[in-house]
């Protein structure tokens, strides 16, 4: 009887044991690749297209795809982590916006960056580009980047 018991326990347990945490979330790499080419259907004029997966308090995730070069960025209180899923590009990380204007609060963007270092990015690779860093996506004409970012708000 006791062993009855504990094992009716144990499975009731099972749920609250195999229970997702709040706010966790797993995105399988087959999934990510999958946005990539439902991304490329939807690329705009500046060769860009994004979606934007879940906010969590001080960050959120997008899934982005590129198929031309992107606009220097500056960000005040923003870092970016990176994660390379497909295609090749070059980074420039570092020096200042040429011409930037405000674009959004805390947020610079222009044509290109003065004096910043170039970093070849490939599928895997992994950056944290901090806040307050410009940097910019350069994509070889005729190819596509796919990457997936969170944007971490600093304090």
């Amino acid at each position: 009887m006791k062993k009855t018991l504990m094992a009716l326990a144990v499975v009731a347990a099972l749920p609250v044991i195999a229970a997702e945490p709040d706010g966790a979330v797993v995105w399988k790499a087959g999934e990510l690749k999958d946005y990539g080419k439902k991304l490329a259907a939807k690329v705009d004029e500046k060769k860009l297209a994004a979606e934007r997966l879940g906010t969590f308090g001080n960050h959120s995730a997008m899934t982005v795809h590129r198929e031309g070069d992107g606009e220097a960025e500056w960000h005040e209180v923003q870092a970016d982590f990176l994660v390379v899923q497909g295609g090749t590009a070059t980074l420039v990380l570092g020096g200042t916006v040429k011409d930037g204007k405000t674009t959004t609060k805390g947020e610079v963007r222009g044509p290109s960056i003065d004096g910043g270092q170039k970093h070849p990015l490939g599928a895997g690779d992994i950056v944290h580009i901090p806040a307050k860093t410009a940097h910019q996506l350069l994509v070889p004409a005729g190819t596509a980047f796919d990457y997936f970012v969170v944007k971490v708000d600093t304090p």
